[in-house]
């Protein structure tokens, strides 16, 4: 009983801060309809900010003069383009490898070069580890 009116106190303040902050007026979301043709301009837009990103890059655009192009003509042949080309330019783009995947295939090597030092050690045919005794699997 003691505990209850040493924590009645602060609990009290808590619940009553909780009622406060719950009871203050929200404003409701408000929701509409979007047509699809706003949708779909809204899309290839984004899909054509990209690739213009992609061919501003340092990288692309040395790679596009050590080729003979320059960055303006490149700007204006993605500007000539169809949203069709775009569209499957700007997928393409989501598709590239940029290094994905390269931790882990390091830790999937790693694993398996421990795995198979562990069975070698085991068997008796190498003493790589410590922890294990030599010959501990008969093969």
């Amino acid at each position: 009983m003691a505990i209850w009116k040493r924590c009645r106190r602060p609990l009290n303040a808590v619940l009553v801060a909780a009622i406060a902050a719950f009871s203050v007026p929200v404003a409701p979301g408000q929701a509409a309809l979007i047509g699809t043709d706003r949708v779909i301009d809204q899309a290839d837009r984004r899909s054509h900010e990209r690739v213009v990103a992609f061919v501003t890059r340092d990288d692309v655009r040395a790679q596009l003069e050590h080729f003979g192009v320059s960055p303006e003509e490149a700007r204006k042949r993605v500007s000539a383009l169809s949203d069709d080309e775009i569209r499957q330019i700007a997928g393409k783009l989501d598709t590239l490898p940029a290094g994905e995947g390269v931790l882990e295939t390091i830790l999937i090597v790693g694993v398996v070069v421990f795995v198979v030092l562990l069975i070698t050690d085991l068997t008796g045919m190498t003493k790589v580890f410590s922890f294990t005794k030599k010959g501990a699997i008969k093969p």
